[in-house]
């Protein structure tokens, strides 16, 4: 909500941490980190690891920054969503294609969305609950491992080294968002003008009465011609 008058600010709490954004002096927005508690982020207390929680603070104000920019940027190209609707080859695999409207797809996007701001990335079991709640059906880990795979060689997902962890790429939240909103803010709410109106009569009854509407237009043409 934004009211006249009144300065909005962002605030994120994890345990006993704090990410704040607002408007300093109301002129530039600024974002922050306060790291109450070092265990928070499995970090002993103890100023040799000082420069170790700078670093993560500095990290934790590019990432959501970078969500940021890229939520309200998400359009793609041409050429980048006909590569995501069709099969590609990458480094001599096969990769199958992330075509929009497919249910599968749909929900890894959306859930996908949920992981973007994650310093330290996410993993197969940390998304898998959130993309079987949103397909309302079992979703395996094998599913998850494959739908893994598929967005890494896609350049949407990056692995952090020797560990099983994900990030998205700015290009994997790009298309993550992109589908999401496209999706959520207009296909669902209107659906239901896409489809043809549900007809409880009968074809035969129907078509007649089609034919007749013809006929009725006809009828009104050739009136005003005369006329």
């Amino acid at each position: 909500m934004i009211t006249d008058g009144v300065q909005p600010s962002l605030h994120v709490e994890y345990k006993s941490s704090h990410v704040k954004q607002y408007f300093k002096e109301q002129h530039a927005l600024r974002t922050e980190t306060t790291i109450n508690n070092p265990m928070d982020f499995y970090v002993r207390k103890g100023l040799d690891n000082l420069s170790y929680l700078r670093e993560l603070g500095h990290q934790v104000n590019r990432k959501l920054l970078e969500v940021e920019r890229v939520s309200h940027h998400c359009v793609l190209t041409q050429e980048a969503l006909d590569r995501l609707q069709h099969p590609t080859v990458q480094d001599g695999q096969r990769v199958s294609a992330l075509r929009f409207g497919d249910p599968r797809v749909m929900a890894l996007f959306q859930a996908l969305c949920a992981f973007t701001h994650l310093p330290r990335g996410f993993r197969n079991r940390d998304l898998r609950p959130d993309v079987a709640a949103l397909l309302g059906r079992p979703y395996s880990a094998a599913q998850m491992t494959y739908d893994l795979r598929r967005l890494r060689l896609k350049g949407l997902i990056h692995r952090i080294p020797k560990t099983h962890r994900y990030t998205a790429t700015s290009y994997g939240l790009k298309v993550a968002f992109f589908y999401a909103k496209l999706y959520l803010r207009i296909f669902r709410p209107n659906w239901a003008a896409l489809l043809p109106d549900a007809d409880r009569l009968p074809p035969p009854l129907r078509q007649a009465l089609d034919q007749l509407d013809v006929e009725i237009r006809k009828l009104h043409e050739e009136a005003a011609l005369v006329a």
